[in-house]
């Protein structure tokens, strides 16, 4: 597998800053342990410009090439989860209830990689922007930095971002052009009705059937309600009511997610969710209160910046180890802000076997982190090239 020399060379060192990462895993837009190291880190390679505090820990750090040229963005996710770890491994978590379960220490590290290459050689013309994020796992650091105006203020005109892939092959890239994850909502239902003695049931107003018809019915609106031929997830996840065998509760509380791709079905979604909240309360005489909140929108690729990535990848990993048309996948990201507002790529990086994401049993496979560092300096060196 061709991966660069240079970078190669890099191997134990960011084995090292990797496994480092890993112990000290912070959560959303509070990571000053993760945002002091990445920032010493670019300080030693000698990067040209280094700015902190974006979106609270974010950082941008700019490399300048050779000659004058367009600005191209690099991003990573700094942030880990609220799982407590039982990996095993020798670099576990030292912080309880903390955990790297998504494995933004490697992208961080495979970042760091491409950083300290880019910053040797300049091999490329115009600069190259690296963009250390936070909280993409909880309040959408993307959107915050996006916000703050990284991309006018670095005048980046292209974004391009990684994410491991366990039960992928190693050094398999995956990708698509156009949607590439979904939009991700939750709601919340809260049906309050009157509570009693489970012996006289009819002296109640019964918020417990209550919910259980508004779960079933939510159900009928992937059966019943869109085209079969939209990607569409309605899940009920949570139902949460009474304390004792002998009561009627007061009170119901139903939540779930919802995984959409098109904005008319996201919207068909809210629309019937709330006329079957509405309807259920009025046929259980109980009153029910739809909460629906939008989160991250799709994430979707650039169809010209989708061929020039998975191009840089066959470089990187050869023609067998790339699917540039994969298929697209129910979970989301964060970065989908990014490529709202700069044409650009996100790419799977397959890590091998290993536990799934979002386990406690989850370490990042170190031997990917030379590949997606690889593939990062490449892009720059292909989309920008000297002469």
């Amino acid at each position: 597998m061709p991966v660069i020399n240079r970078i190669a060379g890099y191997s134990a060192e960011m084995k090292a800053w990797r496994r480092h990462l890993h112990q000290i895993p912070e959560l959303v837009l509070d990571l000053p342990k993760t945002a002091a190291f990445v920032a010493e880190r670019l300080r030693e390679f000698g990067v040209d410009e280094i700015h902190e505090g974006i979106a609270t820990s974010g950082i941008v750090a700019v490399i300048n090439g050779q000659a004058t040229g367009p600005t191209i963005g690099l991003r990573a996710d700094m942030d880990a989860l609220p799982i407590t770890e039982d990996s095993g491994v020798d670099h576990t978590s030292l912080h309880d209830g903390q955990m790297h379960a998504c494995g933004h220490d490697g992208h961080t590290t495979m970042l760091l990689g491409a950083a300290k290459y880019l910053a040797e050689t300049r091999n490329f013309k115009g600069r190259v922007a690296l963009i250390f994020q936070p909280a993409e796992e909880a309040v959408g650091g993307a959107e915050i930095m996006v916000n703050e105006g990284i991309m006018d203020r670095f005048q980046i005109t292209e974004v391009y971002a990684l994410h491991n892939a366990p039960g992928v092959p190693v050094g398999h890239f995956l990708t698509r052009p156009g949607p590439m994850m979904a939009a991700v909502d939750e709601f919340h239902i809260n049906v309050t009705g009157l509570g009693g003695h489970g012996a006289m049931p009819h002296e109640t107003r019964d918020p417990v059937v209550a919910a259980c018809g508004i779960a079933q019915a939510i159900q009928t609106i992937v059966s019943r309600n869109h085209n079969v031929f939209q990607d569409l997830v309605v899940s009920v996840t949570q139902i949460h009511t009474g304390r004792a065998d002998n009561i009627v509760p007061e009170t119901a509380y139903i939540n779930g997610t919802v995984r959409t791709f098109e904005t008319e079905v996201q919207d068909m979604v809210i629309a019937r969710m709330k006329a079957i909240v509405e309807g259920h309360a009025i046929s259980y005489g109980v009153s029910a209160e739809l909460d629906y909140d939008t989160w991250y929108p799709a994430t979707v690729n650039d169809e010209e910046r989708v061929v020039f990535a998975a191009d840089v990848a066959r470089e990187i990993a050869g023609d067998a180890q790339v699917d540039a048309d994969a298929e697209r996948q129910m979970g989301a990201e964060d970065f989908s802000y990014m490529l709202q507002v700069r044409p650009g790529a996100y790419l799977f990086l397959g890590q091998g076997d290993s536990a799934g994401l979002h386990q406690p049993q989850y370490d990042f496979n170190d031997e990917i982190a030379p590949i997606g560092a690889s593939f990062f300096a490449r892009l720059v060196e292909r989309a920008q090239p000297l002469g």
